[in-house]
């Protein structure tokens, strides 16, 4: 599929913040991060609570929209109006709860997915984007299978929308993705 020119090639995907004490270190870590060209950044903190999480999402949209960087929260459809954030990431499971597209068509929506059912879900409410993964192995997920670059290719063909490859990336992988059928790659380790 052609690339969408709004969507930058790489997502990044925010570790687990740590407890209060080492927010300011993630915050520099992120500012580096969309300093150094980073134009998409998910914010994942499963650990926090929503009230926490917001406080961490207002931190997080001043320091990425400085740098000209956007921002999706990965949550549930309650916090799609949430602050200054610049849309919402649905995980798959969420995303097979949800049958509209929310009502905030100026906002990115994106969802995680993992199989056909996922990705053919996801575009028939109107994401914007989708990560589709584990493409290689990763350090979070040890063992775990992967799809490879062939079903990687087959799934993404499958749909209309943007692609991001995710699992085991690493910049130097960037024209094997896209040779692959992906709009671009998402990453924890490898851009953060």
């Amino acid at each position: 599929m052609p690339p969408d020119s709004t969507l930058p090639d790489l997502l990044l995907i925010t570790p687990e913040p740590p407890r209060a004490a080492g927010v300011d270190l993630f915050l520099d870590r992120l500012s580096h991060a969309v300093a150094s060209g980073i134009a998409l950044v998910q914010l994942r903190a499963k650990t926090l609570d929503m009230p926490a999480y917001l406080r961490l999402a207002s931190e997080v949209c001043a320091v990425c929209h400085r740098h000209g960087a956007r921002v999706v929260l990965n949550g549930p459809l309650d916090g799609w109006d949430e602050g200054d954030a610049d849309g919402l990431h649905l995980p798959s499971a969420r995303l097979m709860q949800t049958n509209t597209r929310p009502p905030r068509q100026s906002k990115l929506l994106s969802a995680a997915c993992h199989s056909p059912e996922q990705l053919l879900h996801a575009q028939r409410i109107g994401v914007d984007f989708v990560t589709l993964s584990p493409v290689l192995p990763t350090t979070s997920h040890p063992g775990e299978p992967t799809l490879g670059w062939a079903q990687f290719e087959s799934l993404a063909a499958m749909v209309s929308i943007p692609v991001f490859a995710l699992g085991g990336m690493t910049r130097e992988l960037a024209a094997t993705a896209r040779t692959h059928g992906a709009h671009g790659m998402a990453g924890i380790s490898a851009f953060w």
